[in-house]
């Protein structure tokens, strides 16, 4: 079983460093921003949606630990819960099961644990968005229950 513990402020220095660099190599291998801009755009969407880093109202951003064991974090995980006119809806920004990790059933572990948590603070619903090319990410949302509800797509010329 997973346990999600919120990250202290030095935990997501380091955090905003992994994701930041993650996120902008997804947005270059998608063909959505270029090598060089990258860096920037993504540090502006941080921004975005961590105005305030930790103290950002309606952000969650935990590491994953075994229950019952804070040794080594497992990976890491960011959600942000808005009101919305349908209820109460969170969204995953960044989910990421450390490569140590991976294919040992953490990742379905921890989207269990996320609805947990979730329901504990009545929201309705939980949403993400996955990169087409990430096929893994893919397999373990539709394994926990997601479904798709929108497809964006493009063609290289």
């Amino acid at each position: 079983m997973i346990e999600l513990v919120p990250m202290n402020t030095q935990q997501f220095v380091a955090f905003r460093e992994l994701s930041m660099h993650d996120y902008a190599a997804e947005k270059i291998q998608s063909g959505d921003w270029s090598k060089e801009e990258a860096p920037e755009l993504a540090e502006q969407s941080f921004q975005r949606y961590l105005p305030q880093g930790l103290e950002t109202q309606g952000a969650y951003i935990y590491h994953m630990y075994r229950q019952g064991s804070s040794d080594e974090p497992l990976g890491h995980l960011w959600v942000n819960v808005d009101d919305a006119p349908a209820g109460k809806l969170a969204f995953i920004y960044d989910i990421l099961i450390y490569e140590a990790f991976q294919n040992q059933g953490y990742g379905q572990q921890t989207m269990q644990a996320l609805e947990q948590e979730m329901r504990q603070q009545q929201v309705q619903r939980i949403g993400l968005h996955v990169f087409g090319h990430n096929d893994r990410a893919v397999h373990v949302y539709q394994k926990s229950g997601y479904v798709i509800t929108d497809y964006t797509m493009a063609k290289l010329l």
